[in-house]
């Protein structure tokens, strides 16, 4: 006589799935283990505005930057190269001074600045939120006011 194989416990397609994509997801970093946020929200803005300007390609900037923040900066980008166009100005590397960066930690892991950049015709602040993910910091927001 043929005996049945035992049953497995298997959790559902669902639930296995939840896991998996929570343990793949990008995983929050304390403060105190990330680096010093000052060099990279500085470099980060000397990134953006070179993307604007035409002379950085927005690719470069991907791995400091979330999906969301990585689409509005490539469709923002996308329209100044098309107002440099509609204006025959060719793309050239700006010249600017970081004056100051402003930053406050709502919460761990988590640091909201403003920079403030001064350029040969105008003042600009870059508005950024970053977030320790991975053990790295990694622009969540971005604002160039």
């Amino acid at each position: 006589m043929a005996t049945k194989p035992a049953a497995t416990a298997r959790a559902p397609q669902a639930f296995r799935s939840t896991q998996l994509a929570e343990f793949f997801a990008p995983q929050r970093t304390p403060s105190t283990a990330l680096p010093a946020p000052d060099p990279f929200l500085r470099n980060l803005t000397v990134g953006v505005l070179e993307v604007f300007a035409g002379v950085r390609e927005v690719d470069q900037l991907g791995r400091w930057l979330t999906e969301d923040a990585y689409r509005k900066l490539l469709a923002r980008a996308n329209l100044a190269a098309r107002a440099r166009s509609a204006r025959g100005v060719a793309a050239k590397r700006p010249v600017h001074a970081i004056l100051s960066v402003h930053q406050s930690s709502p919460a761990d892991g988590i640091i909201e600045a403003v920079v403030v950049v001064r350029g040969p015709a105008r003042t600009r602040a870059l508005a950024v939120r970053i977030e320790g993910m991975d053990g790295r910091w990694r622009a969540t927001s971005l604002a160039l006011l």
